[in-house]
C-alpha cells in the first residue's frame, strides 16, 4: 500500500511525460506552409501601416477640431415674449 503523497506525485511524472512524448511527437510531423504562414506578417504590417497613414492623415488634415471650447463663440439669443 503507497502512501497518497507519493502516490500522487508518481503519477503526476507519469503524465507529465506523457505529455512531452505527445508533444515530441507532434514537433516532428511536417506541415506544409499554409497562407498564414507565407503571408500573416505581411498581411499584419500592411494593416497596420494603412491604419496609421489613415489616422495621421484625418488628425493633420481634414481641419477637424478636436474639443474645442465654447468660450468666446456662444452668444446668447435675444429673449422672445411670445404674448
Amino acid at each position: 500500500m503507497m502512501f497518497p503523497l507519493v502516490k500522487n506525485s508518481l503519477l503526476k511524472s507519469l503524465r507529465i511525460r506523457g505529455l512531452q512524448q505527445i508533444a515530441a511527437r507532434q514537433t516532428h510531423t511536417k506541415h506544409s506552409p499554409d497562407f498564414h504562414d507565407k503571408y500573416g506578417d505581411t498581411v499584419l504590417f500592411s494593416g497596420t501601416i494603412f491604419c496609421v497613414v489613415t489616422w495621421v492623415f484625418l488628425t493633420t488634415q481634414m481641419g477637424i477640431e478636436w474639443n474645442p471650447s465654447p468660450v468666446g463663440r456662444v452668444t446668447p439669443k435675444e429673449w422672445k415674449n411670445e404674448y
